[in-house]
């Protein structure tokens, strides 16, 4: 299987909300990381043919996606990052409702409605309103409408938004679970949710791909290190503006802080292996000096 993108740009006016992507994607799980606004939804959104591009194309093993139509959208699992339901509706209605949407045959959906109830772990809350279900339920309910279909191709748009942190860890396990035999593409701008489980991680800011490769492939790529040091607190303010700070820890009279840069920010800081949190904060993070903090 393959999913490949060709110079695929969308353009809004004379804004260009995907500029130039070239990508070609097959089964695994792929992590897309930028921040809000870096052209994510857009790009998913013409993933699943809801808008087409103003120039480009995407192929599905080398035919366009908007020529096959039905037969494309078959294979296409979706959740978007805000997706409608029926809050009357049980767990099971709606999931047999979005199969009858999806012209799954009722016998079919039946069987498949109660198979991913048990897969992601809504067996209890089967015939609960919808209303009446957290948000990491309503998410698992989610993954669980775009999976109905058997898709070859599951695409997530910010899939933990909201969510605490154990029901994030949940559903990275259920998309890991959910990975084999597939292609997963998982925007978020939120580090963890892509850090253990993408095979490979994009790096997307205004509207192009900036950095493409496994973690360990992305985090050599950055060129500046990271450095652990520790300051007097009336340093800190100082250390701020003059460096970009991933992390502040406070200890009695002074802090431990965390910085990237090209050079030693203190005598004494020792360098540390970088992080995919280190690498987000060096691509889309503030300057030194853009965050003032009152320590």
């Amino acid at each position: 299987m393959e999913l490949k993108l060709t110079d695929l740009t969308k353009k809004f006016g004379n804004f260009s909300a995907v500029d130039h992507i070239n990508l070609t994607m097959r089964n695994g799980v792929y992590g897309l990381l930028g921040v809000n606004g870096a052209g994510k939804t857009t790009l998913m959104r013409m993933l699943c043919t809801l808008i087409k591009p103003t120039q480009g194309h995407i192929t599905y093993n080398g035919k366009n996606i908007y020529e096959m139509d039905s037969a494309y959208r078959n294979l296409l699992g979706y959740l978007p990052q805000e997706f409608g339901f029926y809050p009357e509706f049980t767990v099971q209605d709606y999931l047999l409702y979005i199969a009858s949407i999806k012209g799954i045959r009722p016998v079919v959906a039946k069987k498949r409605t109660k198979e991913l109830i048990h897969g992601v772990g809504l067996a209890k809350a089967a015939n609960r309103k919808m209303r009446t279900l957290s948000g990491g339920m309503k998410r698992r309910a989610g993954i669980a409408q775009a999976m109905l279909n058997d898709p070859k191709i599951l695409i997530l748009d910010e899939p933990t938004a909201g969510l605490d942190p154990n029901e994030r860890i949940r559903f990275r396990n259920l998309i890991s679970e959910l990975s084999e035999e597939r292609l997963v593409l998982l925007s978020t701008h939120i580090v963890s949710d892509i850090e253990y489980i993408a095979n490979d991680i994009l790096l997307m800011k205004d509207g192009k791909i900036i950095r493409q490769g496994t973690l360990d492939a992305i985090i050599a790529s950055m060129p500046e290190t990271v450095w652990i040091c520790h300051a007097e607190k009336q340093q800190v303010s100082s250390m701020i503006e003059n460096y970009r700070v991933s992390n502040i820890k406070a200890e009695n009279d002074h802090a431990e802080l965390r910085i990237i840069s090209s050079e030693k920010p203190l005598p004494e800081a020792t360098p540390v292996q970088p992080t995919l949190e280190d690498v987000f904060l060096h691509y889309f993070g503030e300057k030194a000096g853009d965050n003032h903090v009152e320590f």
